[in-house]
C-alpha cells in the first residue's frame, strides 16, 4: 500500500468552501519529523552461524574456545581398575591414537571445540576389518538424535551430503560378540531441551553481536574519513520548500547511499539551501572501547575464562595471573575433564572388559604447580599419617 504524505492533498480555494459537497483541506505548514525505530538484529543460534560469527570472526570467542580446548586436550589420561593403575592398556592406546592419521591431543581439542560452540559433541566408535577399534568425531550440524516410542534417545542420524547413516547410542551385543559400531553423545546442560546441549556462546549472543557490530562500525567509519553521522537542514534564503522531485531524490540518496554500516560517515554533496548538522554520537561519546571491553568480559564470563588471561583491561578481581590461572583450571577445565572422563569410561570400558575408570593427571599441569606443592608440604608434615595414607591424600593409589 502506497504511503501518502499528509501535506500533498489538493488545496481548495476559499470561495469553494460554500459548496458543502466539496471537501476542505488546510495547508500543513513546516516540516514533519519521522523517527523510525527498528528492532535489533541478532546473530542466528545454529552451529554454523555461531562458529562463523563467533570462533571465526571474533577474537575473544576464538581465544576462549582455543584456551579451554587446548588446556583440556593437553592433560594426560590415567586409567584405573579399582586400585590398580595401568601404565599401558589398549584403551590408553586408543585415546592416544583415535584413528589412523590422528593423535589424541588434536582429537580431544576438536571434541571440546564442538562442545563449546554447539553444546554437543558426537563420537562414533567403529571396528575396522582387522578388528581394531577407531574413534571419529561427527560434525554437530549434521547429527540428529533419534527417539524411541517413549521419547528416549536410542540412535544418532548422521547426514553427509546425500548419504544418511543411523548409529546406535548403545553398544550392541549379540551371541557374546560385541559390535563396536556405536556412538557417544556429550552435551552441556540445556534447561529447555531433553536431548540437545546448550552452547555457552549462545548465552553471550548479545555481547557477541555488540562486539562484532562495534568493530564493523569503526571499520566503516575509518573507511569514510571518520566523519560522524548528522542531519540535513533545508533553509533557503528566499523561503519555500523542496519540490516533490527534489524531496524524493534526496530521500532515495540518503537511504541508498548513507544508511547502514557501509554508509557510516560518507560525505554528502550539498546543493543550495542545504546545510549539514552533525547530530550523531562520536566514537568518543559512544565510548566504543569500553563497550567492546564490557562485551569481551561478558563473552569470557560465559565461557568461564578469567578476563585477565585474555588481556582485557578493567578486571582486577584476581591479584595476579597465577591466581587467575588456578581459578581457570579449578572452575572450568577440571569440571569439563570430569564430565568427559566419566562419559568415556562408561562408554568404552565394556569393549575392553573389567570396570575401567579414566582419570587425568593434574601433576602435569603447570598452572596448578603452586597448589600441588602446598598440598605435598602439608601432607608431608602430617606425622600422624602413614606413608600409604599420604600417597592416597595426594592422589596416588
Amino acid at each position: 500500500m502506497a504511503f501518502k504524505w499528509p501535506w500533498r492533498g489538493r488545496l481548495v480555494a476559499p470561495e469553494d468552501t460554500a459548496n458543502k459537497n466539496t471537501p476542505t483541506q488546510k495547508m500543513a505548514s513546516g516540516f514533519v519529523a519521522l523517527h523510525m525505530e527498528r528492532s535489533a538484529s541478532w546473530t542466528g543460534r545454529d552451529y554454523r552461524t555461531l562458529a562463523y560469527e563467533g570462533f571465526m570472526r571474533n577474537p575473544v570467542v576464538h581465544r576462549c574456545v582455543r584456551l579451554i580446548a587446548e588446556a583440556c586436550a593437553s592433560v594426560p589420561w590415567l586409567l584405573y581398575e579399582q586400585q590398580r593403575e595401568y601404565e599401558t592398556h589398549p584403551l590408553l592406546d586408543l585415546l592416544r591414537e583415535p584413528h589412523h592419521g590422528s593423535n589424541g591431543s588434536t582429537f580431544m581439542e576438536q571434541l571440546y571445540g564442538h562442545l563449546l560452540l554447539s553444546g554437543n559433541a558426537y563420537i562414533e566408535q567403529i571396528s575396522t576389518a582387522n578388528g581394531k577399534t577407531e574413534l571419529y568425531l561427527l560434525r554437530p550440524e549434521n547429527v540428529n538424535v533419534e527417539l524411541d516410542a517413549n521419547g528416549w534417545p536410542i540412535a544418532l542420524t548422521y547426514r553427509s551430503g546425500t548419504n544418511k547413516r543411523v548409529i546406535p547410542l548403545q553398544t550392541v551385543q549379540s551371541a557374546g560378540n560385541i559390535s563396536h559400531n556405536s556412538a557417544l553423545h556429550l552435551r552441556l546442560f540445556h534447561p529447555l531441551s531433553d536431548h540437545y546441549g546448550f552452547p555457552p556462546l549462545e548465552a553471550a549472543l548479545m555481547a557477541l553481536d555488540i562486539h562484532n557490530a562495534a568493530g564493523a562500525w569503526n571499520k566503516a567509519l575509518l573507511d569514510n574519513s571518520a566523519r560522524p553521522s548528522g542531519a540535513l537542514v533545508y533553509a533557503p534564503k528566499d523561503g519555500g520548500n523542496l519540490t516533490e522531485e527534489q524531496f524524493d531524490r534526496l530521500k532515495t540518496e540518503l537511504e541508498e547511499g548513507y544508511t547502514g554500516a557501509n554508509g557510516a560517515g560518507k560525505p554528502l554533496l550539498l546543493e543550495g539551501g542545504l546545510d549539514w548538522k552533525a547530530m550523531g554520537f562520536s566514537p568518543k561519546d559512544m565510548d566504543f572501547i569500553e563497550a567492546k571491553n564490557a562485551a569481551s568480559r561478558d563473552i569470557a564470563l560465559a565461557f568461564g575464562v578469567p578476563p585477565m588471561l585474555l588481556g582485557i583491561p578493567g578486571d582486577n578481581t584476581y591479584s595476579n595471573y597465577l591466581e587467575a590461572n588456578r581459578a581457570f583450571y579449578r572452575l572450568t577445565i577440571i569440571p569439563l575433564l570430569n564430565r568427559t572422563a566419566n562419559a568415556l569410561s562408561l562408554w568404552l570400558s565394556s569393549n575392553f572388559g573389567g570396570q575401567l575408570q579414566l582419570s587425568y593427571d593434574l601433576d602435569q599441569v603447570e598452572g596448578l604447580s603452586a597448589e600441588r606443592e602446598a598440598l605435598w608440604r602439608r601432607v608431608n608434615e602430617a606425622g600422624f599419617l602413614t606413608d600409604q595414607e599420604k600417597r592416597e591424600a595426594v592422589g596416588y593409589r
